[in-house]
C-alpha cells in the first residue's frame, strides 16, 4: 500500500550546518506516497533513465487511470505520477510490476543512478555506462545491505564525457579514455583508480563502506557528502568536471534524437508522442528531457508539433522549477506559470537573448519556497518567491546561501526576465 508522508528537505544550503539525520529520509517511491495538494505522488526509480516503449506507455496508462493524466521527470531521471488516489498503491504496484519497473519492493527507492544519457551514441564517450547500470541496478537489489541506504543516495555512472560527474552524486565512476576508471567519493577532488571488469563491484563497495562507516561511528548522514572525512580520499586528481553539469543538446544527434520537456512535465497525449517517435528505448535525462536512441531525424517535427524543445539556445534551455502552487502548500506563489511568463517574454526579446548567449550561462531555478526542491547542482541562478515577488540571485558552492551575487532584488513578472538575464549574463 501506498503510505502518506511529509514531505523533507534534502541537504542544507551551502555554507550551513550538517542537518541532523536521526531519522529515515521521506523520500516518496513507488509504494510509498507523498501527499501533496493536488493529491498522492508517486516516484518511480528509472536507473539510468532507461525505458522500453511497453514500460513507457504503462507508465502513462497508470497516470491516465489513478492520477492527473500527466507525468513529471525529475533531475535524476525519475518519473513521478501526481493527482493519485490513496487506495491505488496495490493497482499501482501491479501495473509497474507487469512491466519490470518494480523488481524489488523493498529496494525500490535506492535505485538511484545517473548515467550518460548519450553513452553509445556519438564518439564522445569511452565506456558502456548503460551495461553498468543494468549491472549496478540487479546487484543493488539483490544486497540486502543495500536497503539501508537513505532514498536520496545517489550513484552516478559517467562514460568519460563529464555531463553526469557534476551532478554532486555520492558515488560516481567516470571512465577514462586512457587507464583505469576513477571513483568518486562525494565532492572529492581525487578519485580512486579502479580495476578494469570491476567497476560495479567498487562503486557497491563504496556504498556499503559508508554505511559501515556510518554504523562504526555512531553517526547518521543520508548523503556521503555529509560525513567525507569518514572515508579514505583518492589519489589521482580528477578531470575537471566538477562545475555546472552540462545537459545533453536539443535535436538531432548522431545517433538518435533529444527534446526537451517544459519543467519536466508532459500530458498523456505528449507522452504518446515521445513513444511513438522512438525506436524501442527511451533515456530520461537529468535534466528533465529525453533521448531516443536511433530515432531517425525525420521524426522531429513531429515532436516539436507536440510541444517539446528540438531547436538549442531558447530561453527554455536549462530552467527549471518546483512544482509551486497549486500543487505545494509550502509554495508562495505558481512558479511555473510565473517563470512560463518570463521565459516566453524572454523568447520574444533577441536583444535580451544576446545573440543565443542564454543557453551558454548559469541554468536558472525558479523555487516557491526556501527549500529550492529540485535545484541544479553547482551554481545556478535562485529565482526565489517572496510572497512579494521573487529575488533573483546566484546561489551555490561558489556563493554563501542568502548572500545576493548579481541582482538581489524582488522583482515582479515583469522585471523577473531582465533580472535573471542580467544574472546569467554576468556569471556565464
Amino acid at each position: 500500500m501506498l503510505a502518506a508522508m511529509p514531505p523533507t528537505p534534502d541537504a542544507t544550503a551551502p555554507g550551513a550546518a550538517v542537518p541532523d539525520r536521526g531519522r529515515a529520509d521521506a523520500c516518496p517511491g513507488a509504494l510509498r506516497l507523498h501527499t501533496a495538494d493536488d493529491g498522492g505522488l508517486a516516484r518511480v526509480r528509472l536507473p539510468g533513465g532507461l525505458l522500453t516503449d511497453r514500460q513507457a506507455l504503462a507508465l502513462v496508462e497508470a497516470a491516465e487511470a489513478l492520477g492527473d493524466g500527466e507525468l513529471e521527470t525529475t533531475s535524476r531521471g525519475n518519473v513521478q505520477l501526481r493527482g493519485l488516489a490513496p487506495d491505488c498503491g496495490a493497482e499501482l504496484a501491479d501495473r509497474l510490476r507487469a512491466v519490470g519497473l518494480l523488481p524489488s519492493d523493498t529496494h525500490e527507492r535506492v535505485r538511484n543512478i545517473v548515467a550518460s544519457p548519450l553513452a553509445g551514441l556519438d564518439a564522445a564517450g569511452t565506456a558502456d555506462v548503460q551495461a553498468w547500470v543494468r549491472e549496478l541496478d540487479a546487484r543493488l537489489c539483490a544486497s540486502d545491505w543495500a536497503a539501508g541506504l537513505s532514498g536520496k543516495f545517489l550513484f552516478a555512472l559517467d562514460d568519460g564525457r563529464g555531463d553526469v560527474a557534476a551532478l554532486d552524486a555520492d558515488v560516481t565512476l567516470i571512465a577514462a579514455s586512457r587507464g583505469p576508471a576513477l571513483l568518486r567519493l562525494g565532492r572529492a577532488d581525487h578519485g580512486h583508480p579502479v580495476e578494469a571488469g570491476r567497476e560495479v563491484t567498487a562503486v557497491l563497495d563504496a556504498a556499503r563502506a559508508f554505511l559501515d562507516a556510518l554504523r562504526g561511528a555512531g553517526r547518521a548522514a543520508w548523503h556521503l557528502r555529509e560525513v567525507p572525512e569518514l572515508l579514505p580520499a583518492g589519489t589521482v586528481p580528477l578531470p575537471g568536471f566538477a562545475g555546472t553539469a552540462v545537459a545533453a543538446p536539443v535535436g538531432a544527434l548522431p545517433g538518435g534524437l533529444s527534446v526537451g520537456l517544459r519543467f519536466g512535465r508532459a500530458s498523456a497525449a505528449q507522452w504518446r508522442a515521445l513513444v511513438a517517435a522512438s525506436a524501442g528505448e527511451l533515456r530520461l535525462t537529468p535534466w528533465r528531457g529525453a533521448v531516443l536512441p536511433g530515432a531517425p531525424a525525420d521524426r522531429l517535427p513531429a515532436l516539436a508539433a507536440a510541444g517539446f524543445r528540438t531547436e538549442p539556445g531558447s530561453a527554455w534551455e536549462r530552467a527549471t522549477a518546483c512544482t509551486g502552487l497549486p500543487g505545494c502548500a509550502k509554495s508562495l506563489a505558481d512558479v511555473r506559470a510565473d517563470a512560463a511568463r518570463a521565459l516566453d517574454a524572454v523568447a520574444l526579446d533577441a536583444v535580451a537573448l544576446d545573440g543565443g548567449a542564454w543557453g551558454g550561462g548559469l541554468p536558472v531555478h525558479w523555487s516557491g519556497c526556501e527549500r529550492r526542491c529540485g535545484h541544479p547542482a553547482g551554481q545556478w541562478v535562485d529565482v526565489l518567491a517572496t510572497g512579494q515577488g521573487y529575488r533573483v540571485t546566484v546561489n551555490g558552492p561558489a556563493t554563501t546561501a542568502g548572500t545576493p551575487a548579481g541582482v538581489p532584488v524582488d522583482v515582479t513578472n515583469e522585471e523577473m526576465a531582465a533580472a535573471v538575464v542580467e544574472a546569467r549574463r554576468t556569471t556565464k
